[in-house]
């Protein structure tokens, strides 16, 4: 352990307690601050070397400019759309992010939220407790088709399991993969995808200002009544024309574990939590106790090995 202090940090979103402990064992100075505000942030940045955040906390242009001392910032988890990398290349500062430590538990949710669908369990437990106990037919996923867009380390993990239930695997990816192969899947078009497959799950990343992916006529182009799982980016797909997809039976089903404005702001976002067919959980991909700890020491590992615990 060094004797020396070493960087100062700040925490600014909840972390499993193992990343604090890790370090401050290689004598970093850690403040941890998991509900700071961005005026109060904003005010105090300039005393730290390095900032740990998650998605509660934007680190905008201001906020680097404000941080005269900053030397990195991690971001305890996958995504970085909150953080400005332009500013940051501008300055120097280098990034840090832990995007592998919660493939399992995003993997897991994606399936979940797939066979959930299929059985309407949401609705249907609802109704249960309500005391409307009534039977109503669903859809299995055995035998079906998936068609992954995205085949990074999430979609290939999803293939995974998949495979499990004898599931046929088509995939979408600007960079392709021999992984393919090991999941006995393969490469089509956007449009072969859309029209092909009985399930479509996204894993991609949108930089702001792109067009998404899944637009009005992509969506058009559906010949089985997919049902569309995304746990990656909400803006992968034309919101409005999916409400209109599902509105007219395009599409069976939409569930989600990501929205356009979190908490959903305009009143399409709201006319389409309503339908039956959608379920939106709020933003728990990465929520597990198991990925949080992954996550953690990820983080931690990394800020140690790129700065040590002295200046």
């Amino acid at each position: 352990m060094n004797q020396e202090k070493g960087l100062n940090i700040i925490i600014t979103d909840p972390v499993d307690q193992v990343l604090i402990e890790r370090l401050e064992q290689e004598n970093f100075g850690v403040d941890y601050y998991p509900k700071i505000k961005d005026d109060e942030l904003i005010n105090v940045i300039e005393k730290y070397n390095g900032i740990v955040v998650r998605s509660r906390t934007k680190v905008t242009r201001d906020l680097i400019n404000k941080g005269k001392n900053l030397k990195f910032v991690a971001r305890a988890g996958v995504g970085l759309d909150g953080i400005d990398l332009a500013s940051m290349k501008e300055r120097g500062i280098d990034i840090i992010h832990a995007p592998e430590a919660s493939t399992d538990s995003v993997a897991e949710l994606t399936v979940g939220l797939m066979i959930g669908s299929c059985r309407r369990i949401q609705e249907l437990a609802a109704d249960t407790k309500q005391g409307k106990f009534v039977k109503e037919i669903g859809t299995e996923i055995s035998g079906k088709t998936l068609g992954l867009i995205g085949f990074g380390r999430i979609g290939y993990r999803v293939a995974e399991i998949a495979k499990a239930f004898n599931m046929s695997i088509l995939a979408y990816d600007v960079v392709r993969s021999d992984r393919i192969d090991a999941v006995s899947g393969r490469y089509v078009s956007l449009q072969e995808l859309v029209s092909a497959s009985d399930f479509i799950g996204i894993f991609v990343t949108v930089k702001p200002g792109e067009p998404p992916i899944l637009g009005n006529d992509e969506l058009m182009t559906a010949r089985k009544k997919p049902g569309i799982i995304n746990t990656s980016r909400a803006t992968a797909v034309d919101g409005p024309a999916l409400l209109n997809a599902l509105k007219m039976g395009v599409l069976s089903f939409y569930a989600s574990d990501v929205m356009w404005s979190e908490p959903p702001k305009t009143t399409w976002e709201h006319e389409l939590l309503a339908l039956p067919q959608v379920t939106i959980t709020p933003h728990i991909g990465a929520q597990t106790k198991e990925a949080q700890a992954r996550i953690a020491e990820a983080t931690a590992t990394k800020i140690i090995e790129m700065f040590g615990g002295s200046r």
